[in-house]
């Protein structure tokens, strides 16, 4: 009989048609009735395909033994009580570092030459009437990375082939790479230009990008957020962004999001994106395929490929 598995969210199609011929395929989105489907079928599921896994949903699979996250972030998924019942967890690292990185570059070049206003203003038909005025380049400024892990550091060498100079703060400096470490994220948002975040989600990074650090950015320093909304103090860094305390912010994630503040749409100095890292054709592929890899590994008896817990 072909393994049982629960699906809790979309997936791309060739991973979800991948699933489709190695097991029984449980859509938990799509189901009229969720607590029917698991009081049917829970019993049988042996595994997780998706995101978002909490205590409650473990509690009603007796049988669950591996969570497959699609994303490389897992912070969505009650890892303390996966690993309690011991049950293994999965992610989807690398396959997404050159897309996150190529989307902070371009939030960055966005902001700095106001790409997505410009476009506006020449739609809107002021062109004739009107030049836009005059902004700033990445060329010769310093960005300062929270996170210096996988995606951090492709960000860092665009970074430099943009010819900036890098820094980066973390838990401990890494003694291969070659940028000035910092061990005061105050300190470092002080004496940098733009502040690219790009730290792992979850209890210990909530609001580390605090006022404090928003401050010492500065009236003239920017700030981009690629990794989770929880990380910034969103109502802090808004309220700077609308007293002139904070230069600008490129944010493709947010504290409760698809759910932004309206707040930020009437601002200039502002470029929304609506948590696209990873969502390019190549990359989303192979989240999926790694995500059925490891089901195929953890099912044949062999290593996870890329193991959490």
């Amino acid at each position: 009989m072909p393994i049982e598995i629960l699906q809790t969210h979309k997936l791309v199609d060739t991973c979800e048609a991948a699933l489709a011929t190695r097991f029984t395929v449980h859509k938990l989105h799509e189901a009229a009735d969720k607590s029917a489907l698991l009081t049917s079928y829970g019993p049988d599921i042996r595994a997780i395909a998706g995101r978002g896994v909490s205590a409650e949903l473990m509690g009603k699979l007796p049988n669950l033994e591996i969570i497959a996250n699609f994303g490389v972030g897992y912070d969505a998924t009650d890892i303390a009580a996966a690993r309690a019942a011991g049950i293994r967890v999965t992610n989807t690292p690398d396959v997404l570092n050159n897309a996150v990185a190529e989307l902070t570059i371009g939030l960055m070049i966005g902001l700095s030459r106001r790409i997505p206003q410009a476009d506006q203003f020449v739609r809107a038909g002021k062109w004739p009437s009107a030049g836009m005025g005059l902004f700033s380049e990445l060329t010769g400024k310093t960005v300062g990375i929270l996170g210096l892990g996988r995606i951090g550091k492709e960000i860092a060498s665009r970074a430099q082939a943009m010819k900036m100079r890098v820094v980066y703060y973390g838990r401990k400096r890494q003694p291969a790479e070659p940028h000035i470490f910092y061990d005061n994220l105050v300190d470092m948002a002080r004496d940098s230009d733009w502040l690219v975040v790009i730290a792992p989600g979850g209890k210990g990074t909530n609001g580390i990008v605090s006022r404090e650090v928003l401050e010492a950015l500065g009236p003239n320093g920017n700030i981009v957020n690629v990794a989770r909304g929880t990380l910034i103090d969103e109502a802090a860094m808004l309220d700077l962004l609308q007293s002139g305390g904070l230069g600008g912010a490129a944010l493709d994630v947010f504290e409760k999001e698809p759910a932004v503040p309206e707040a930020f749409f009437a601002l200039d100095n502002v470029v929304l994106s609506p948590h696209q890292g990873s969502a390019t054709n190549q990359t989303r592929n192979a989240m999926g395929a790694l995500v059925v890899a490891n089901l195929d590994a953890h099912f044949a008896g062999e290593p996870l490929i890329s193991a959490v817990v």
